[in-house]
């Protein structure tokens, strides 16, 4: 994953605070230019009305795009220590111009907000490693009833790839043994595939076919 998207996948840009920030706005575009390491280096940041966010960084010795920046292959200390600073400037505009978001994805949001609305749930992620991994529990008993998290698209199907999010839900087994034979649906991540499902959250399913789910899995903790 580039750079830039890394830093900022879990945060939503706030507009105003770029404009605060020191961002000039050009028609459609937001930038921001920043020296580093005693000079050597600038970044240079771009963020469209789509908030999609590009970096370059140069050498101002050469006046020139930095390579080895984005060669995973180079492991070379200095590439290191221009990674840092260029990762820093990001960091710092991510701190102080973006509200933060519990998931990367749009239908993720949507549906955790939705479960917020209905019940009164927030996720709860109990997991450093897996730092986008969110639980939701019925409030009386502290079941799980749903889990957010993103992994490869491999991991569901080995001719796909790319990141995406999942939701897994309860379900009693002879509805699952029907639901994964459909488009959208697999067979439970990390989870009990007698009691569990899958579903992938990328607008393969409309929000109101999951909340269905949802409704149900939350039923079974009952």
């Amino acid at each position: 994953m580039e750079i830039e998207k890394e830093v900022f996948k879990r945060a939503s840009i706030d507009f105003k605070k770029l404009i605060l920030y020191g961002f000039i706005k050009n028609k459609e575009n937001y930038t921001y230019n920043k020296t580093f390491m005693d000079g050597e280096f600038k970044a240079e940041i771009s963020i469209d009305k789509n908030k999609n966010i590009k970096g370059n960084v140069i050498d101002l010795n050469t006046n020139e795009t930095y390579l080895p920046l984005r060669a995973k292959y180079n492991k070379s200390a200095y590439r290191g220590l221009v990674l840092k600073g260029y990762s820093d400037i990001l960091e710092d505009i991510k701190e102080k111009c973006t509200t933060k978001k519990e998931f990367i994805f749009s239908q993720s949001n949507r549906i955790a907000n939705s479960i917020y609305e209905k019940y009164s749930i927030m996720p709860d992620f109990p997991w450093e490693k897996y730092e986008g991994a969110g639980v939701f529990r019925n409030k009386n008993n502290k079941k799980w009833f749903a889990l957010i998290m993103n992994i490869d698209k491999s991991k569901l199907d080995k001719k796909l790839k790319g990141e995406v999010e999942i939701i897994n839900l309860k379900a009693p087994n002879f509805e699952i043994e029907e639901l994964i034979k459909k488009k959208g649906y697999y067979s439970a991540y990390h989870m009990n595939k007698k009691n569990w499902f899958t579903i992938i959250l990328d607008e393969t399913l409309d929000d109101e076919i999951i909340l269905s789910h949802i409704q149900k899995s939350r039923d079974l903790t009952k």
